[in-house]
């Protein structure tokens, strides 16, 4: 070992190894001089280690006074106690520090575009810290992150393992069989007008190893879908691929759920309480207006179109008579009188009024307005209390269990449109009330309120040890989401298209309606997702396992017998060999990396993340290429 590679890293350091001799090596975090003395806090993954240059050793003090933010640093001393009231409770190695007796520059830093140091300073611009996404993962709470998801995969690996699954590595360079968002295409050189397409998943490939009799499969998947991003998405993305034979879909629910506890107790000592709930596709978008939705907290939708159909109201009357129209509501409680955080009325009838905060929501979704009524002193007032009798006053309040102080929410329309405007209102005034935390959010004060008490007993000279947070089960609510319908019909292609993938088997008891295109819009798919505080988190289905169900799909979805057998035909031919009944489910694992660093951006728990545009702006990628490449390739730009 040379002599100045490191025998501890940056956070063994403890009162045990006070007079021995360590060389660490790191970064510099700070620099700062006291008197004859100067303190640099040395920082690896690992954690910090304070070093101390004393004055009397004038070739090693000259050598510090040098010393600059990010450099790179060998330093060899003697482990020694911290003076009395200068220890940290806050790092692992508070109670020691390191007196320097040699120093060994590795390498120099040039001022940076930007501080790396989380402590008292306002993080720079991302676009910046993507561009510099090195610097940018020295970070300590990016580190954290990254090796939060590091553990979150090995505890994967191992259950997985336990149970009996295999992991399966599938080819990146496949066939385009296009399933819903676009494919990334990659132009062949051997074959000039071919082209290979990356993976949107491994779907096809896990069902053929189904085929196959390798009964249980699992793959930390990469994938990749040209669409368009947001802050919980990235063009290049990693799954938990798996599939199981021989099950039906309750045995797919019991693995992943014993797997989401698993994750939980060991990667947050979290005791996850199981089975998690279950319920339909009807029973969520009736009563939550989401097919994700967030069950931390109540604002149930309660359907009112028989009450709103006995009213005067022109336009409720209008939305009941048609065909699949109906008028649905929420009881915000306590909404009418809630303060915000300077004592202001939360809701003012402003707020409510067309352009206000409110109806802004909901008109997102395609409704056409938002009406409204609050309860005051046991009476109804608000934009259409004139059109209610006082028995169907008495009616509403009943239906939605309103009392004083309760703000009513209505909306009128299309169901779907409804649906969609009800769910985003109900997400909006939950975080406007403030009707849940997230376990981060928790975590952040629970850590402010700590620091202060450290301060003050370091004031006072008195040893106070931080008590670190503990996220609780409350803080993770999960469910099952199920009996999705298997068709849906696309108004701009003027057909129908599948609502999960084509490759999802129908409900057994809906193979009839399958069979005739007059029933297709009544059939259930096979298909599950699995959702925590408003996220879909994985999503699954059992596979169809007979050619002649699947050829029935793909006629369904608009494709000749030729065009399939000329896109699917693989899998055609491998559902007549003997196919196993199969199912399975992917988790994104990256959302599962930002629920669980107690993130809301998924960039933060990728190592080297697109922006916004799906462009990286450390290396520049996309970048053209010359034109010698793209002759090899048969290629031409337009």
């Amino acid at each position: 070992m040379a002599e100045w590679q490191r025998t501890h890293t940056c956070e063994q350091l403890r009162p045990d190894h006070v007079g021995h001799t360590a060389t660490l090596n790191g970064w510099v975090l700070t620099s700062r001089k006291f008197g004859n003395q100067i303190f640099i806090d040395l920082r690896d993954r690992y954690g910090i280690t304070q070093v101390v240059f004393e004055g009397d050793n004038a070739e090693i003090y000259a050598e510090a006074e040098k010393v600059k933010s990010e450099w790179v640093l060998s330093v060899t001393g003697l482990v020694r106690k911290r003076l009395e009231g200068a220890a940290r409770a806050d790092i692992a190695t508070g109670a020691v520090e390191l007196e320097a007796k040699t120093l060994r520059v590795l390498n120099t830093c040039p001022p940076l575009p930007f501080e790396v140091s989380e402590f008292g300073t306002e993080l720079a611009n991302e676009d910046l810290r993507l561009q510099y996404r090195y610097l940018d993962l020295r970070r300590r709470s990016l580190q954290k992150v990254l090796i939060l998801r590091h553990r979150l995969c090995k505890v994967i690996r191992d259950y997985m393992d336990a149970n009996n699954f295999l992991e399966v590595e599938t080819p990146m360079l496949g066939k385009s069989t296009p399933e819903g968002a676009r494919d990334y295409l990659v132009p062949s050189r051997v074959f000039n007008g071919e082209f290979f397409a990356l993976p949107q998943s491994p779907q096809l490939y896990k069902q053929l190893l189904m085929i196959s009799g390798y009964d249980r499969y699992f793959q930390i998947a990469r994938c990749l879908r040209d669409e368009d991003l947001r802050a919980d998405r990235q063009p290049e993305f990693t799954q938990l691929d798996v599939e199981m034979s021989f099950v039906e879909r309750e045995d797919v629910l019991s693995v992943m759920e014993k797997l989401a506890a698993d994750i939980f107790d060991k990667c947050l000592g979290v005791k996850l309480p199981t089975p998690f709930p279950r319920l339909t596709y009807a029973e969520v978008m009736a009563k939550y207006g989401s097919d994700k939705p967030d069950l931390r907290f109540g604002l149930e939708i309660v359907d009112i179109s028989d009450i709103a159909g006995a009213s005067e109201a022109q336009f409720l009357k209008e939305a009941v008579a048609q065909p699949c129209g109906c008028v649905r509501a929420i009881n915000a409680k306590g909404a009418a009188v809630a303060k915000d955080a300077k004592g202001a009325p939360l809701f003012s009838n402003t707020a409510l009024k067309p352009g206000g905060e409110l109806p802004k929501v909901v008109e997102t979704y395609k409704a056409k307005g938002l009406a409204w009524l609050k309860v005051e002193a046991g009476k109804l007032t608000g934009s259409v209390e004139k059109f209610f009798s006082d028995d169907l006053k008495a009616q509403l309040v009943a239906k939605l269990g309103a009392a004083d102080g309760d703000l009513l929410l209505i909306v009128a329309g299309p169901e779907p449109v409804v649906c969609d405007a009800l769910g985003a209102l109900r997400q909006h005034l939950a975080a406007r009330l403030k009707l849940y935390k997230n376990w981060w959010e928790e975590k952040a004060e629970h850590d402010e309120s700590e620091k202060k008490k450290l301060d003050a007993a370091k004031k006072k000279k008195e040893a106070y040890t931080p008590v670190p947070f503990q996220p609780r089960p409350e803080h993770f609510n999960f469910l099952w989401v199920f009996d999705f319908p298997m068709f849906g019909w696309d108004a701009e292609e003027n057909k129908w298209a599948a609502m999960h993938h084509p490759f999802t088997a129908p409900m057994d008891e809906d193979l009839e309606a399958f069979k005739t295109n007059d029933g297709l819009g009544k059939v259930r798919a096979k298909a599950y997702d699995m959702v925590l505080n408003g996220y879909e988190v994985g999503g699954g289905s059992i596979r169809i396992h007979r050619q002649d169900v699947q050829s029935r799909v793909f006629e369904i979805l608009g494709m000749s017998a030729d065009e399939a057998q000329a896109r699917f035909g693989f899998l055609l031919d491998a559902l007549k060999s003997g196919a196993p009944p199969h199912g399975g489910i992917a988790l994104g694992l990256d959302r599962w990396a930002m629920v669980i660093g107690g993130t809301t951006n998924i960039r933060d728990v990728i190592a080297f993340p697109k922006n916004q545009r799906a462009r990286d702006l450390m290396t520049g990628a996309p970048a053209t290429v010359d034109e010698r490449q793209l002759k090899e390739l048969g290629v031409k730009l337009s």
